[in-house]
């Protein structure tokens, strides 16, 4: 090999070694950039020629090595809407080309990225540190279910949350095997609360309960617990719930029935209480024979409130009758689907990874679940400005879903590691220094050779 080959050579590694510098300095320069990943230096070697017997030393080459699926830190933020990914895959993301009559426009490219700093804007969109929005699946508020399965981009509706009528109550509770009412006799077992016929005075009908019989009722049965429902504009009605023994027998088989509070103003034969018209039979081990699960109330009406029918659910054997010391019923679960009317208030990334709305009727809704990409190679990806990637044809298509765990209020720091860095500057310096010797001793060698005429 010729000296000039030799001078050659060293130059390639020079620029090789320029080629690390950069990459140090580039991840350096972003150690501090929410999500960016660190680009390592691959070193490739080029042969000119090469036997048992002879070598001649080619050139050497710097590619990139990404990153790109190499996982930093995860910070916690106090930022509700700030997220950051656990395990693989990438948000998906839109770019803005522009304005037009104040709002945004896109350029119709997904491009995918794990800086995870999103805000919401002025328009409702969530939009990260390196201005790209967010994507993800609209929520339907009903069911509770994905829109589709294509991602778009998420934009917060700022109206107000429409008031929900009450369609379903649940109640679970426990009915005391020997009820201490106000007429309960301690001497007679299992018969604390008259039956029917036997009310004081009698009371033949027990479908509904007037106003001048609320005494007795009062006095021959057990509170329930209240919960408040809401008609189709979110007007509350306080719906009161009273349990009342109506048939007794030995050794097991009493039954119950359920009242609500229809009117709190009524007076005289006016009805005060409704029997919500099913009866709770219970056997010897206290399990309701047969099994109620549900009942409807045609028509419930509280106050003037008119709630239409509502379902009460009781569950699988969550209605029972075991013996209670205390003698009052036991309400494990009393809650109610409806809501009033209410304005968005605040939003937050949950554990699922869907964006909630907070409103100030109390009520938190899933808004939009977000969507991740992964793909085959994500060191093929293309860095894009914004610590954003583009797909590429070496990274194959992107795949929805089955990527990592979404974490909210936390951010994804770089993965540069500084003091690693360090430690590959010094050794490129080094080598770059080195590569600078070879041409300066070639050049001499080269000089040498030069003067031997002389």
């Amino acid at each position: 090999m010729s000296f000039f080959g030799s001078m050659t050579t060293a130059v390639t590694g020079i620029r090789a070694q320029s080629s690390a510098l950069g990459h140090i300095s580039d991840n350096i320069a972003n150690s501090q950039t929410i999500g960016f990943k660190r680009t390592d230096t691959n070193f490739q070697d080029i042969v000119t020629a090469s036997t048992s017997r002879n070598h001649l030393p080619g050139a050497v080459l710097a590619a990139p090595a990404f990153t790109n699926g190499v996982q930093g830190s995860i910070d916690a933020s106090e930022t509700p809407t700030h997220m950051a990914i656990n395990g693989e895959g990438f948000f998906i993301v839109s770019a803005r080309a522009g304005t037009i009559d104040g709002n945004p426009v896109f350029d119709g490219v997904n491009y995918y990225t794990r800086r995870g700093d999103f805000a919401m804007d002025k328009h409702g969109y969530l939009v990260n540190g390196g201005g790209y929005t967010l994507q993800g699946l609209e929520i339907d508020p009903t069911t509770g279910n994905p829109v589709g399965d294509t991602p778009g981009r998420i934009q917060i509706n700022r109206d107000f949350l429409a008031a929900r009528t009450t369609s379903s109550i649940g109640l679970e509770a426990n009915l005391p095997l020997w009820p201490k009412t106000v007429n309960a006799d301690p001497d007679v077992a299992n018969s604390e609360l008259l039956t029917v016929g036997r009310f004081t005075p009698a009371l033949a009908d027990l479908s509904v309960i007037s106003a001048d019989n609320e005494d007795i009722f009062l006095d021959n049965s057990l509170s329930g617990g209240a919960v408040t429902a809401y008609d189709d504009l979110g007007a509350p009605a306080n719906v009161q719930f009273r349990w009342a023994k109506t048939d007794n027998a030995a050794g097991g088989g009493d039954t119950w029935n359920l009242f609500y509070k229809t009117s709190d103003s009524a007076t005289g034969a006016t009805t005060k209480w409704t029997n919500v018209g099913q009866d709770y039979a219970f056997d010897a081990q206290g399990r309701l024979s047969p099994a109620v699960d549900a009942t409807t109330v045609t028509g419930m009406t509280v106050n003037g409130i008119a709630l239409g029918n509502v379902t009460l659910n009781h569950g699988s054997s969550n209605i029972t009758q075991y013996n209670d010391e205390n003698g009052t019923v036991s309400t494990n679960q009393l809650d109610q689907n409806g809501y009033p009317s209410g304005e968005l208030v605040s939003i937050a990334v949950s554990e699922n990874g869907r964006v909630t709305g907070t409103y100030s009727n109390g009520k938190t809704i899933d808004l939009a679940e977000i969507s991740l990409a992964r793909f085959n190679a994500a060191d093929k990806l293309k860095k894009m400005d914004g610590t954003a990637f583009a797909a590429t044809q070496e990274s194959g298509e992107p795949m929805l879903g089955g990527g990592g765990d979404i974490i909210g209020s936390a951010k994804e720091a770089s993965n540069v590691d500084i003091a690693d860095e360090f430690s590959k500057l010094i050794v490129t310096q080094q080598a770059y220094t080195a590569g600078t010797r070879i041409v300066t001793t070639a050049d001499e060698l080269i000089q040498e050779t030069l003067n031997m005429k002389r």
